[in-house]
């Protein structure tokens, strides 16, 4: 059950092979005595791609919490060696993954040289068993987790408005209050609350302070912050895009913030970043230790890598 949960997460029985450690046809063999054993037809196999029947859908998804019953089994036993080691798989979004998970793994390695990590960079979240993972990170408002996971904290994640200095000289005038930017080409995610109506506070916020909605003229929607940097760099327009994606260039000075005395709320509000993960008493040290690490980090402020605000 667990050669045949691994040969559908991988979607070979070459790739399953080699990661178990056996030969192409134990791994064949394995599968095929499951399905006699059953007398079932399990996979659709073809020289190209292999794909599950309706009931071998529904045998993996059992065989799936298999896996994860046995690795909480290791965990436990793990936790009395107190050194955390082995393999942990992991979904992050693709741009926060590649640029704020990416600056904090080398630290892991450093702490934890037997810990190992294999992320997949997705926007779309995913069941943590199915897919055999670990534990998932993402960006969302507390209201919005996954019920049914576990969570820890591990950033704020804030959305700011940036511009090249370029762009900014040729508006011909200072941009001070949220309403010039009425007639002012802004780059937006454009998906979710992300939209063209935007809600400000005066910073710091406080009870009654001011707050201003305006309606910015939207040219550009671009569903990555990495895309909406790379076209205010060209001097597109104002991005709105997330403070850690932002930091470079921030410090760099090829862009600069906009409206330094104001902070965007509504559907541009700060989120969290979380790390979940299936609840257990047992939670496998080497996730325990990621998690840890992730959580404590030092931001760019301390001296190292991107901003986690």
């Amino acid at each position: 059950m667990l050669v045949f949960a691994k040969v559908v997460e991988l979607r070979s029985f070459a790739a399953a092979a080699r990661q178990l450690q056996l030969t192409t046809s134990a791994v064949s063999r394995s599968v095929g005595r499951l399905e006699a054993h059953w007398g079932v037809r399990l996979l659709h196999r073809t020289t190209r791609a292999l794909s599950l029947t309706e009931l071998g859908a529904e045998v993996y998804a059992g065989c799936a919490q298999l896996v994860h019953t046995a690795r909480d089994v290791h965990a436990m036993a793990g936790q009395y060696q107190g050194t955390p080691r082995g393999t942990v798989r992991l979904t992050a979004p693709t741009v926060f993954g590649e640029i704020w998970l990416t600056a904090r793994l080398p630290g892991l390695r450093l702490r934890w040289p037997e810990v190992e990590v294999v992320v997949a960079l997705s926007d779309h979240m995913v069941d943590l068993a199915q897919h055999g993972l670990d534990l998932a990170i993402r960006i969302a408002r507390p209201e919005h987790l996954p019920p049914h996971l576990a969570a820890r904290t591990l950033c704020t994640v804030r959305y700011i408005p940036v511009a090249s200095p370029r762009f900014l000289a040729g508006l011909g005038a200072a941009l001070e209050h949220p309403r010039a930017l009425a007639q002012v080409p802004c780059i937006t995610l454009g998906y979710g609350d992300f939209g063209s109506r935007l809600r400000w506070q005066r910073v710091p916020a406080t009870e009654g302070g001011e707050v201003a909605d305006v309606s910015v003229p939207v040219p550009l929607a671009v569903a990555s912050s990495t895309a909406i940097l790379a076209l205010a760099l060209q001097h597109q327009g104002v991005g709105l895009v997330a403070d850690f994606a932002a930091d470079a260039a921030l410090r760099s000075g090829a862009l600069v913030p906009v409206l330094p005395g104001w902070q965007l709320a509504g559907g541009y509000a700060a989120r969290g970043a979380y790390a979940l993960y299936m609840p257990s008493r047992h939670l496998p040290l080497k996730v325990r230790a990621l998690i840890d690490h992730l959580a404590d980090a030092p931001g760019p402020a301390q001296g190292a890598g991107i901003t986690a605000a």
